[in-house]
């Protein structure tokens, strides 16, 4: 797209640089938490999701900027990083000290929910080798310098992790944006994570900071008030229609004119087990919708959002339209709700056919 000016393959390593936690997830599969002796494990996180996605599914290639101990369980973590395709040349690793006082690695246990029951998710994640990073701990000017990267995606989960990250976040967006990096920033909200260090308005101020870096916005939740600073409300977004989102961006293009793009899915949660799927995007004054995926049997909807945004991305980095790209995005997120694990199970071809025919025929 000429609007973003996303620089040319051939001229970069890496298509996607992605900077977040990497957690153990831990899954009772179709029991309980709390009832469960059993767990499968997957690797998470946000951010990390959306380049296993385009790695994974769409044949990219993407590194994590990212941090853990140097135990078994972060070298677990490394390894289903590997298995996803992900290059993990910028993990940092700290030092164990037997019994995790000083740094660990995240565990997220979460559970699917069904029907009435929605989806649990419970985080220990205090304390992790990534929220200790600050400011000059990282090479960004190698990555963005003299590797290359045509884009860079982060977001609010990452900047809710501890005080310091925005400040390092801001740092890695500014050199981004030194080398002509396309900077994607998703707003993702999560109360947890800002329970105790300011709540929303907190997170509401720290997304407006860093949204005035960003190229492409993701993510929109909105209360009565439009004219608030852009991030999430108590207002559900699970349940705003088209039109609510849309008057959402166009207060936030107005707010933040150095952003080219706004998406954000479009979801009717009927029940844990029941969803619809689409989603919207802004571009050069003008809106795009891919219709929803009705009445998707969901086996999982964790990650669904960032695979949405991995499809979009991949849309936008092979240069497809606004409304390629936003099909491409609903078809991925909708696949990824039909697997176990944060992450896509989906090929290409099965996003294609999704995205362009809308068939999900058997295939023989």
């Amino acid at each position: 797209m000429n609007t973003l000016n996303i620089k040319p393959t051939d001229s970069c390593r890496y298509d996607i640089v992605a900077f977040g936690e990497v957690m153990l997830r831990l899954d009772p599969g179709d029991g309980r938490i709390h009832t469960s002796s059993q767990f499968s494990a997957w690797e998470a996180g946000g951010e990390y999701n959306v380049a296993r996605g385009l790695s994974k599914c769409f044949g990219l290639q993407s590194t994590i900027v990212t941090s853990l101990v140097k135990n078994s369980i972060g070298k677990l973590i490394e390894g289903m990083i590997m298995q996803g395709g992900v290059d993990t040349s910028h993990i940092s690793w700290n030092q164990f000290d037997k019994i995790g006082r000083l740094s660990r690695n995240g565990i997220y246990f979460a559970e699917r929910g069904f029907g009435i029951r929605g989806a649990l998710g419970v985080m220990d994640r205090g304390h992790t080798a990534i929220s200790q990073l600050t400011k000059n701990t990282i090479d960004w000017e190698t990555i963005f310098g003299q590797q290359g990267a045509r884009c860079f995606h982060t977001g609010g989960i990452m900047a809710g992790l501890s005080d310091s990250m925005p400040d390092v976040i801001e740092e890695a967006m500014i050199s981004a944006k030194k080398h002509g990096v396309t900077i994607s920033y998703d707003l993702n909200f999560r109360p947890s994570l800002w329970e105790n260090r300011g709540g929303l308005s907190k997170a509401r101020e720290v997304n407006s900071r860093l949204a005035k870096h960003a190229d492409i916005l993701l993510g929109f939740g909105v209360g009565a008030d439009l004219n608030s600073n852009i991030s999430h409300s108590n207002y559900d977004p699970r349940h705003m229609n088209s039109s609510e989102i849309k008057e959402a961006m166009l207060h936030a293009a107005n707010e933040f004119p150095n952003i080219k793009l706004f998406s954000s899915t479009l979801r009717n949660v009927k029940s844990a087990s029941v969803n619809d799927f689409g989603g919207i995007c802004w571009v050069d004054g003008c809106f795009y919708e891919s219709p929803s995926i009705k009445n998707i049997q969901v086996l999982d909807r964790i990650g669904s959002g960032d695979s949405f945004a991995a499809g979009l991305l991949y849309g936008l980095l092979t240069e497809k339209s606004p409304q390629t790209a936003l099909n491409y995005g609903v078809a991925h997120g909708a696949l990824t709700m039909t697997t176990p694990g944060d992450n896509s199970m989906a090929s290409l071809e099965e996003v294609e056919q999704l995205a362009v025919k809308r068939d999900s025929s058997i295939t023989r």
